[in-house]
């Protein structure tokens, strides 16, 4: 079942849109941001364990869940994930926070990496889920990489192509999708009322555009957007801790820490075994273990374990 039950749920006007997020614990501040194809629902599992030392806010990006869905534009502007940060900006702001703890999954976690780029100063610390950069992703396709990320260019294909497709079966396309991305190719890890709003958003046409355009964006706008910042040398300036899982994206990435190292100044990371993809669903002890020894641990570190 989710787990937010001490939560607030909160809706939030920001950047020209209305943001829905959860709210509880106690604390300094932590955000946590969801991924593809799911919500913020994703974090039920381990947000007890987090809210004990941390506030917890869950919201559901733009185009997600219960927050607002605004249309594309051309250039694809609209989701991309330096637009995507300005709405975090907009939630710490609305909330009072100055600096905030970040961890993010999936898209979540380039969104907050590009708000640790954009907005350097209210960024503690920051925790990476399951991802590589986009550009270095993308750069670092192989035939193995292009069957199992086959939504990447599929998403990012001219509207209408992929929304009817998946909104022909969307249930299937949800299930077959997060279950693949599994270590057991299962849908056991997501309990039911998660896994159901992960399929009620992808029965939205609205929804259903929103994150093909979200791919869109990685595909075009944020690709460029980070390969202009490595150009740069613009690196991210807080501890930064990447978590990847043993039957993930990253791993099937050569070196992926050696990766993030390139784009952090200070960078720890773990892999979590026995898991796919959906770390904090398939192992949430760990997720959550993981998580509170990076944020709680007030030194900066470096290197890698």
């Amino acid at each position: 079942m989710i787990e937010f039950r001490e939560f607030d749920k909160i809706r939030i006007f920001t950047n020209g849109i209305n943001l829905s997020a959860r709210v509880g614990g106690s604390g300094p501040p932590l955000l946590l941001l969801h991924g593809f194809p799911q919500n913020g629902n994703c974090w039920g599992k381990i947000a007890p364990a987090l809210s004990e030392s941390y506030t917890c806010i869950a919201p559901d990006l733009r185009g997600y869940g219960e927050s607002d869905k605004p249309e594309d534009d051309p250039k694809h502007s609209s989701y991309s994930k330096r637009t995507m940060a300005m709405d975090i900006a907009g939630i710490l702001d609305f909330l009072g926070f100055d600096k905030v703890r970040i961890a993010g999954h999936d898209r979540g976690a380039r969104v907050a990496y590009r708000f640790a780029l954009d907005h350097p100063n209210r960024v503690a610390k920051l925790a990476i889920l399951d991802v590589v950069p986009t550009g270095d992703f993308w750069a670092g396709w192989n035939a193995e990489i292009a069957i199992s990320a086959y939504h990447w260019t599929f998403l990012a294909q001219p509207s209408p192509l992929p929304e009817n497709m998946i909104l022909a079966d969307p249930d299937s396309f949800v299930d077959w999708t997060i279950a693949s991305w599994t270590a057991q190719k299962s849908l056991s890890p997501f309990d039911s009322a998660s896994l159901e709003s992960y399929r009620s958003q992808a029965r939205e046409r609205d929804c259903v555009a929103a994150m093909c355009a979200d791919y869109r964006a990685g595909a075009f706008l944020d690709r460029r957007v980070d390969n202009e910042d490595r150009l740069r040398g613009r690196i991210i300036q807080c501890p930064v801790h990447f978590i990847w899982s043993e039957r993930g994206f990253p791993a099937k990435t050569p070196d992926p820490l050696g990766i993030w190292r390139r784009w952090a100044a200070n960078l720890t990371g773990e892999m979590i075994r026995g898991s796919g993809h959906f770390i904090m669903e398939e192992q949430p002890e760990e997720a959550a273990g993981a998580l509170l020894r990076f944020f709680g641990d007030s030194e900066s570190r470096s290197g890698a374990k």
